[in-house]
């Protein structure tokens, strides 16, 4: 079997593109959004949602496959390849700016890994509509963070209108503003709530609900003020007597003992994991590509081959960074094309986004050391990259949440066996 590392003509093609727009339109305007904080650039969004439609993409970052040409026909599947290094690309141009984009995120996540096909060709066909669209995952809690278990929204049938009644409150929704709220210039988009439908069955009570944009009973009560990414929108939702169609609800509706609807919608981060890491990774490649041409137009030049015993302490300060980027990009390579191939990568997805989540936030913080004063100053985005970094190892499950998911996956410890 050979393995081949080239990259695909169609992912090249697609990020030379993309490379352009970050170049143009994100890096260029960085500052301004990073300084006035969740301001929408409808320039940037109406320009990427026409520009993924014309490639093929939805309208948004979906997993598409490049329709073949002459000679790919037995090309194999690489469409979570493809999103990756989209991202990737995206997130060196400005990582705000790529959560931005539009497309369904987490929560059109949930609905594919978890969804009907009725479900899903409601719920994800909109993301093909002419306006730009979003969707949202809103999972966490004032008292439930990485433990699952602890949540304590509650959905309720009501059986009189066969509807789902949903209260509770939700925090650190990425997006959850432009995927609940009805712009004029947005499609229709939705939230995936989780809530219990049985708070004494545990996990196994929990559901995942797509509650659509303008429901009566949802307030977006607060936009977070944050550290970095803050062109991206984190919002707290309450929940207050919410109705939704039953056929609302993500998996079966009963509790029961394999937990099928928990489990489906918990598969959602095997997909999404490595994307994160992706997203990670084009932010250190962003702030490594900075410090090398500042070191360069210094008189520094990376003299790679040498024995370690001959390298200056920068040089071997870049080479190891170089080392712990390309390391994690590989990880990450392996996970989206496991996912590409219907490859159980519940592991290497979780490996993925530990092992991203230290490398951006390494890779960065040894940026900055290095510089010294330039990379503090606000007058490069050295700065800020090393803000929008840290993020990489807390959303979507943190790093210390899935090193306890590797070691449960190698050691073959169940949940409540390994805490």
């Amino acid at each position: 079997m050979t393995i081949d590392f080239e990259t695909p003509k169609p992912i090249a093609q697609m990020q030379a593109m993309l490379k352009t727009v970050a170049e143009n339109m994100m890096r260029t305007t960085s500052r301004e959004m990073d300084e006035n904080e969740h301001a929408i650039p409808w320039d940037y969004v109406e320009f990427m949602h026409t520009a993924m439609r014309s490639m093929g993409g939805g309208g948004g970052l979906t997993v598409t496959e490049p329709k073949p040409k002459e000679g790919d026909e037995k090309r194999p599947p690489i469409g979570y390849q493809k999103l990756a290094a989209q991202i990737e690309m995206l997130a060196w141009g400005d990582v705000g700016y790529y959560l931005i984009t539009p497309g369904g995120g987490l929560g059109a996540a949930a609905v594919q890994a978890a969804g009907t096909p009725e479900q899903k060709a409601k719920f994800l066909e909109r993301f093909n509509s002419d306006k730009p669209t979003y969707a949202a995952m809103c999972m966490t809690e004032p008292g439930a963070g990485s433990d699952t278990s602890a949540i304590r929204s509650r959905a309720v049938l009501d059986e009189k209108t066969n509807e789902w009644v949903i209260n509770g409150e939700k925090i650190f929704v990425t997006g959850g503003d432009k995927s609940f709220t009805e712009y004029e210039k947005l499609g229709k988009g939705f939230i995936v709530v989780w809530a219990s439908i049985d708070p004494t069955a545990g996990r196994a009570g929990m559901r995942a609900f797509v509650v659509e944009s303008g429901t009566k009973g949802v307030t977006i009560s607060k936009l977070e003020h944050k550290l970095g990414i803050r062109a991206s929108d984190t919002a707290a939702i309450s929940l207050v007597d919410v109705r939704v169609p039953f056929e609302n609800v993500l998996g079966k509706p009963t509790v029961e003992k394999n937990n099928t609807g928990f489990k489906g919608a918990m598969a959602t981060f095997d997909a999404t994991r490595p994307l994160v890491a992706a997203s990670g990774l084009g932010v250190a490649r962003a702030a490594l590509e900075f410090l090398k041409e500042k070191l360069a137009e210094n008189g520094v030049q990376i003299r790679y081959g040498l024995p370690r015993n001959k390298l200056t302490s920068i040089e071997r300060d870049v080479i190891d960074m170089d080392i712990q980027l390309r390391s994690a990009w590989l990880m990450t390579l392996k996970a989206v094309w496991m996912a590409d191939n219907k490859k159980s990568n519940a592991l290497e997805s979780s490996m993925s986004k530990v092992r991203a989540g230290d490398v951006t936030t390494k890779v960065t913080q040894k940026a900055v050391e290095i510089l010294g004063p330039i990379g503090y100053s606000r007058e490069f985005l050295l700065e800020k990259w090393f803000r929008d970094a840290k993020i990489t190892d807390i959303y979507e499950g943190t790093g210390q949440i899935n090193r306890l998911v590797v070691a449960r996956q190698i050691l073959g410890y169940t949940g409540a066996e390994l805490r």
